[in-house]
Order: structure tokens, then sequence, then C-alpha cells
């Protein structure tokens, strides 16, 4: 029963932020098996990821356990240039990426999903403690989230700007801005004893531009005319 119990709350953050997200596409939500199949992208990226992680580990030797290398090249950089690969190849040139705030949904998708399967196998290898996984429902599940928001938010930015150079700023935007941030998170976690003064700040700034850049992401949306209209008509 306890182990039940632990492997829904390794589950739980993972669909409930998804779904807050999927509603909060305001006007023109996206079709739920499109919104499912980034999601297991998502968890089918997570053993990619542990190889080429571990490969490049052996690659580096000692160096690899430096903290900022580990940090923002062997955790941050691997794990975001492939949940960006399968946005950027899978989603971005899809018709169902429609409106700015798709790249949120979908990247924040890609996201939970590997969030998900890594609370897993914390949860199932690890014998993990419910207290254990509520800090990981407050701190690694919605930090994924909010570093597929960034992600997201830049590639709706690249795909919908007039200006080709503009837009390529943006796509670049899009990996570096996720790396930065998460690579921040981990270096936080890894190096200060007294983390929690440092990364409640940090998820708090997340939170807050994350919401921001949702709204806009929204009011960016060409449908919201149309829904307007249909607000008038009736």
């Amino acid at each position: 029963m306890l182990l039940f119990s632990v492997l829904t709350a390794a589950i739980a953050p993972g669909l409930s932020l998804l779904t807050y997200f999927y509603l909060k596409d305001r006007y023109d939500a996206e079709p739920l098996h499109m919104v499912i199949r980034m999601f297991f992208f998502g968890l089918l990226i997570v053993f990619p990821i542990m190889f080429l992680q571990r490969g490049l580990m052996l690659l580096l030797g000692d160096f690899g356990n430096h903290p900022f290398l580990h940090a923002s090249v062997v955790s941050a950089g691997i794990e975001e240039i492939l949940k960006w690969l399968v946005l950027f190849f899978v989603i971005y040139h899809h018709t169902e990426f429609d409106e700015p705030y798709d790249g949120i949904l979908y990247a924040v998708a890609i996201s939970l999903g590997f969030a998900t399967v890594e609370n897993l196998l914390y949860a199932w290898a690890g014998n993990a403690s419910m207290s254990f996984m509520l800090y990981r429902a407050l701190l690694p599940v919605s930090g994924h989230a909010m570093f597929g928001v960034i992600m997201g938010y830049y590639m709706g930015r690249a795909k919908f700007s007039d200006k080709k150079n503009l837009g390529r700023k943006f796509l670049g935007m899009s990996i570096l801005l996720p790396i930065f941030w998460h690579g921040l998170y981990d270096l936080i976690l890894g190096v200060e004893q007294t983390w929690y003064w440092f990364i409640v700040p940090v998820m708090l700034i997340l939170w807050y531009g994350g919401m921001g850049k949702v709204y806009r992401a929204n009011n960016r949306s060409p449908f919201r005319f149309v829904k307007r209209e249909e607000e008038v008509n009736l």
C-alpha cells in the first residue's frame, strides 16, 4: 500500500501540472492526443539522456565531477538539448502549432514526461518516502515545467516572428535560457548546503516569469479576435 502511494505521488505532480497548463490555453485548445503524444516523447527520452550523460561522464573523467561542469553540461545541457530537439523536429513545423502558446504547452508536456519518469525511478530505486516525493513535486518536477515554459515561449516567438533574424535569435534563446536556469538550479542544489535559502527565490522568479510568459503568449494568439467575435455574436 505504501509503495502504491509513493508511486502515485511520483506520477501525480506531472499530470497535475500538465492539466494546469493545458487549461491555460485560452483561445484554441490543442488536440489532447497531441499533448499526450509529446508527454510520451518526454517519457521516452529519459533513457537516451541517461546513456549520453553516462558516456559524457566517462569521457570527461574527473572533470565531469566539477560542480559547474556537471550542472551546466552533463545535467542541464544534455537534458534540455534533447527536449529541444524533440520540440523542434516533431512539433515546430506541425500544423497544430498554430499559436504562440502551443510552444509552451508542448514543451511543458515533453518536460513533464521526462520529470515523471525521473520521479518514478527515484521512487522505485530509492525507496522514497512521501516527504521526499513532496519535495520532488515542489522543486524538480515544478522546475522542469518552468524550463519547458521558457523553452516553449521562445520557440513560439521564433515561429511567429515576422523577421528571420529575430526568429533565429528567439530559437537560440529557446535552448540557451532553459540550459542557464536548469544549470543554475542544479548548481545551487549541488554546492550549497543551505540550498533552500537560494532555491526558493530562484523558483519564485521562474514561476513569476513563467506565468508572465503564459499571459503574453496567450495575448499573441491570432485566435483571440475570433473568440471575441463569437462572444459578441452570442
